[in-house]
């Protein structure tokens, strides 16, 4: 696993009541786990948006 780093992020208060409930609810065991997946999920959409409109292999890919 890759070295974790701490960073500070501020949230309104109702986007840390839906986080516990989704660790809750067992979908998420932590709130650093369910932001960590939203922000993978933003970066691949983000991503191949750009990327889409760029046309050309993004810089991160190996040949």
């Amino acid at each position: 696993m890759a070295k974790m780093r701490i960073i500070s992020v501020q949230l309104p208060q109702g986007l840390i009541n839906a986080l516990d409930v989704l660790v809750k609810r067992g979908v998420y065991p932590n709130r650093s786990e369910a932001i960590r997946e939203a922000i993978r999920e933003l970066i691949k959409k983000e991503l191949y948006t750009i990327e889409a409109e760029e046309k050309e292999l993004p810089e991160y890919v190996i040949e």
